[in-house]
């Protein structure tokens, strides 16, 4: 007898990250402005004329809306589902993944460990305790790639500020969609990533194949400035994802493909189909590599600074004494304090805030001299 399935898998792996981001091209003179200093200064990464400056992990805060109607309570996933999803995300961009001792020698050395974590947000907007999900109920049957998920006008909900906090949004989703995210430089109010709730976690809704979380892991990718593996060319071999260590392919993997499987003259071991880009099964991808790691750089110290800026902003350790508290040696004259790292770490913030506000301003003035004509 076989057993039924409440939550069946679509039958297309599919995501809409790209048809927003060509979307967005022919809508935004804005973003077409952005993009462009956005593939600058990645370029600038890859190639070694810039060098990323952070030190250490940075931690992205992260709200989960829920957006299900209530005809399928299935849709309102429970908090244990979306903290298995932070779980696989921690160990994913940290290549603390148990199968990451599956890629195939030849490209060992190429594994990354991003840096980046995800939490749950602590605090909200207006400052108040939370704990990083919200539930909005919607009379909608599902949603698709064009963002009405993202406003409660529309049947969504709307985002926190997106400079702030990472916003995934896990609904219904329909056209053989498992997600979608937005790139770095489109609109802040869109900005973030949607995923099917039966491809979010490892859990409760979360149906096989992609009952493992890394649809999550994928999106996110793109959230933070990553193409697919393959380049979107469909299959002419004249497109990449714009990372160096990553060879070009001709065209998406799906399911569970054998290693080396070549494609583009690429041989002799083919596609890196196990990237977390790609589009195979959940449990055959786990894998970003040191290009991607720059190129993620290259994002969070460019238009996602304000999550490098916060976390570097932010107390990591208790404050110093109190005047009258302090060492003796601290009030002797010629005495230097030993805060370098705190020096640094001001330092480093000024910068980023001042080349991040330096983007934005380039862009709006590329776009209104573009108006002016």
């Amino acid at each position: 007898m076989t057993e039924y399935n409440p939550f069946p898998a679509p039958s297309r792996d599919l995501c809409g990250a790209m048809h927003v981001h060509r979307r967005l091209l022919n809508e935004s003179m804005t973003y077409r402005a952005q993009r462009a200093r956005i593939e600058n200064r990645a370029l600038q990464y890859e190639t070694g004329r810039r060098a990323s400056v952070r030190s250490g992990v940075v931690t992205i805060p992260v709200v989960v809306h829920v957006v299900h109607n209530p005809r399928t309570p299935a849709q309102n996933i429970g908090d244990a589902q979306i903290h298995s999803q932070i779980d696989v995300l921690n160990r994913d961009f940290r290549a603390a993944n148990p199968d990451v001792s599956r890629v195939p020698d030849a490209w060992k050395p190429l594994v990354a460990d991003i840096e980046v974590e995800f939490a749950l947000a602590t605090v909200d907007p207006h400052g108040a305790p939370t704990g990083g999900i919200v539930r909005a109920e919607t009379d909608r049957t599902g949603f698709d790639s064009h963002d009405a998920v993202k406003a409660a006008a529309s049947g969504g909900a709307d985002p926190w500020p997106s400079d702030q906090y990472l916003n995934l949004w896990v609904c219904q989703l329909g056209e053989g969609l498992l997600g979608y995210a937005q790139f770095p430089g489109g609109p802040p109010q869109t900005d973030g990533v949607v995923i099917l709730h039966s491809a979010f976690g490892t859990t409760g809704t979360a149906a096989a194949p992609y009952n493992g979380g890394r649809t999550a892991t994928h999106e996110i990718g793109h959230w933070l400035d990553l193409f697919h593996i393959w380049g979107d060319d469909d299959g002419a071999c004249s497109n990449d994802d714009r990372v160096a260590d990553t060879p070009n392919q001709a065209n998406s993997n799906v399911g569970k493909p054998a290693f080396p499987h070549v494609t583009c003259n690429n041989g002799p071991n083919g596609d890196m189909f196990m990237n977390y880009m790609d589009y195979v099964d959940d449990d055959s991808m786990f894998m970003f590599t040191r290009g991607q790691r720059e190129r993620i750089n290259a994002c969070l110290e460019g238009t996602r600074a304000s999550f490098l800026v916060a976390h570097q902003a932010a107390p990591a350790t208790p404050a110093a004494p109190a005047p009258e508290t302090r060492p003796v040696e601290a009030q002797t004259p010629g005495y230097v304090a030993q805060d370098a790292d705190v020096e640094r770490l001001l330092h480093d913030t000024e910068r980023l805030t001042r080349e991040a506000l330096t983007d934005i301003h380039d862009a709006l003035g590329l776009v209104g001299h573009r108006f002016g004509g």
